[in-house]
C-alpha cells in the first residue's frame, strides 16, 4: 500500500520546508481516487491518470459539500478528515458520471 506508506517517505525525504507537498498531495489524490473507483466498482476501467483526475475534482466536490453542510472551510493538508472527504467526494463523481453515462 503505497498510499499509507507515502507520508512516512515524506518525513524521512523532505527538509521540512514544505518542498515535497505537491507530491504528497497528487498521491493522496491518486489514492482518494482509486479507493472511490474500487468501492464504485471502476477500478479496471481507469488508470492512474484518471484516479488523479478523479481525485482532484472529487476533493474539490467533497470539501464543498462538506462546507454546504457543516460551514466548515476547505482542508487542504494531508490528514485523514481530508482523505475521507476527497474519497466521498470522488465516490459521489464517479456515481454521477455513471448516472449520465446511462
Amino acid at each position: 500500500m503505497i498510499c499509507m506508506a507515502w507520508p512516512i517517505v515524506r518525513h524521512v525525504g523532505c527538509s521540512g520546508q514544505g518542498g515535497c507537498h505537491g507530491f504528497v498531495g497528487l498521491d493522496h489524490l491518486w489514492c482518494a481516487g482509486w479507493v472511490a473507483s474500487i468501492i464504485t466498482g471502476r477500478n479496471e476501467r481507469q488508470g492512474c491518470i484518471l484516479n488523479i483526475v478523479v481525485g482532484i475534482v472529487g476533493a474539490l466536490l467533497g470539501g464543498f459539500i462538506l462546507q454546504l453542510l457543516t460551514g466548515m472551510g476547505f482542508d487542504f493538508g494531508f490528514n485523514l478528515r481530508s482523505f475521507i472527504v476527497a474519497v466521498l467526494g470522488s465516490v459521489v463523481l464517479l456515481l454521477l458520471v455513471g448516472l449520465v453515462r446511462r
